[in-house]
C-alpha cells in the first residue's frame, strides 16, 4: 500500500511501517521471523539471552528463519538487565553478527553514540515522553519511539497519552519518530502517519500471536482481557509499570500504600522477572508483573502473526478510504 510507505519502511526495507517492540523473555527468533514475514520488523531481546553464546546462537537462528528479511536486536541499558560495563560488548557482538538495526531503551544513549555510529548501527531509541525524544535527537540517534501512558511495561513518570505525544512530536522533532502505547488497530496507524509519525510500535497486541513462544493459557488470558484489566504499580520507587492486573499487582499496591520509604529491594520478592517468566511457561497469570497495555481492548483472538498484520493493514485501508471520502465531501461543499 503506497500510502503506508514512510521513511521507516524505506530505510529498513520493510513493507509496513510497523515495528514489534522487544518483549522480555518472549522476543526470540520465532517471533521476529514471523513479524518479518508479515511485513514488519521485530527485535530479539538481548537481555533474554544473558549468555553471549546463547545470544549469538539466537541471532543466527533468526537470520536463518528470516532469510533476506530484516530484523533487529533490542538492548535495554538498565544496569540490572545489561550491566553497564557489558553494554558496549553487547553492541559490538550484535554488529559482529551482521545486525544493522537496534532498539535501545532504559537510559540516555549518549555515552554509546560514537561507538554505535562507528559500528554502522541504525539506532531507534525508545523513550516515554517527547522531552526525552528531543534529548535523544540531540545526541544523534537515527529515530525515536515514544510510548504513551497506555503502553504495557514502563510508561515513564510523565504519563502523557499517545495522542498528545504524537501531535507534540510532529511539531518538535526533525528525525523520524514512531508511536507506541495502546496501538492495536490499523486506523491508529493511519492517524499516527497523518500526525507526522513514520510508523508505530506494537507490543501488547502481538502477545496473542501463534508464533509467540508462550503458554496457550497465557495467550487466552490476554485475548480475554479488556482495556480495564491493567494496573499501574511501582510509582513509589519511580519505576512505574503497567501490567495485567492480578494478585501480584494488588499485593504490590498494598505494600506501596503501607510502607514508607519503600525500595525496589523491598518489592523484589513480588516483582522479580523470574516470577513473570514463569507465567509465560505455565499459563498461570495470577502472579508476576506481566506487561500489558490498553491495547488489550483491541486484542481479542489468538491468531497467526500474518493474520494479525493483515487485519491491521485492512483496517488501515478502510481508515484511508474513510478519510479520503470525508476529504472529498469537504471539497464538494467548498
Amino acid at each position: 500500500m503506497t500510502a503506508l510507505s514512510t521513511s521507516l519502511t524505506r530505510r529498513l526495507g520493510i513493507r509496513l511501517p510497523i515495528l514489534a517492540g522487544g518483549l522480555m523473555w518472549l522476543s526470540d527468533a520465532d517471533y521476529v521471523s514471523a513479524v518479518a514475514r508479515a511485513g514488519g520488523l521485530g527485535f530479539v531481546t538481548a537481555a533474554s539471552f544473558p549468555d553471549d553464546a546463547d545470544l549469538i546462537a539466537e541471532i543466527a537462528r533468526a537470520r536463518r528463519l528470516c532469510g533476506a528479511l530484516p530484523f533487529g536486536v533490542n538492548v535495554s541499558m538498565l544496569p540490572k538487565l545489561v550491566p553497564g560495563e557489558k553494554t558496549e560488548d553487547i553492541f559490538r557482538l550484535i554488529a559482529d553478527q551482521g545486525v544493522t538495526v537496534i532498539e535501545t531503551s532504559g537510559r540516555n544513549p549518549e555515552p554509546y553514540m560514537r561507538l554505535l555510529k562507528d559500528l554502522g548501527l541504525t539506532v531507534i531509541h525508545k523513550v516515554p515522553a517527547v522531552r526525552y525524544a528531543l534529548k535523544a535527537e540531540r545526541v544523534g540517534v537515527d529515530m525515536v519511539t515514544i510510548v504513551g501512558a497506555e503502553c504495557g511495561g514502563h510508561p515513564g513518570l510523565d504519563m502523557v497519552g499517545s495522542f498528545v505525544n504524537t501531535a507534540m512530536a510532529g511539531e518538535a522533532l526533525r528525525i523520524p519518530f514512531l508511536i507506541g502505547g495502546g496501538v492495536g488497530h490499523g486506523s491508529q496507524l493511519v492517524a499516527a502517519l497523518a500526525m507526522g509519525a513514520s510508523g508505530v510500535v506494537l507490543g501488547t497486541h502481538l502477545l496473542v500471536a501463534e508464533e509467540l513462544n508462550a503458554h496457550p493459557d497465557y495467550k487466552t488470558a490476554i485475548a480475554n482481557a479488556t482495556e480495564r484489566d491493567t494496573a499501574l504499580t511501582m510509582q513509589s520507587v519511580r519505576n512505574t509499570v503497567r501490567t495485567l492486573a492480578n494478585e501480584t499487582t494488588r499485593a504490590v499496591a498494598e505494600m506501596e500504600a503501607q510502607t514508607p520509604d519503600i525500595t525496589i529491594a523491598d518489592l523484589m520478592p513480588l516483582v522479580s522477572g523470574k516470577i513473570g517468566r514463569a507465567a509465560y511457561q505455565t499459563g498461570d497469570v495470577s502472579r508476576g508483573l506481566l506487561s500489558a497495555g490498553h491495547a488489550l481492548g483491541l486484542t481479542r483472538t489468538i491468531a497467526p502473526m500474518a493474520e494479525i498484520f493483515a487485519r491491521l493493514e485492512a483496517e488501515a485501508a478502510t481508515a484511508l478510504a474513510r478519510l479520503n471520502g470525508q476529504t472529498e465531501r469537504v471539497g464538494e461543499r467548498a
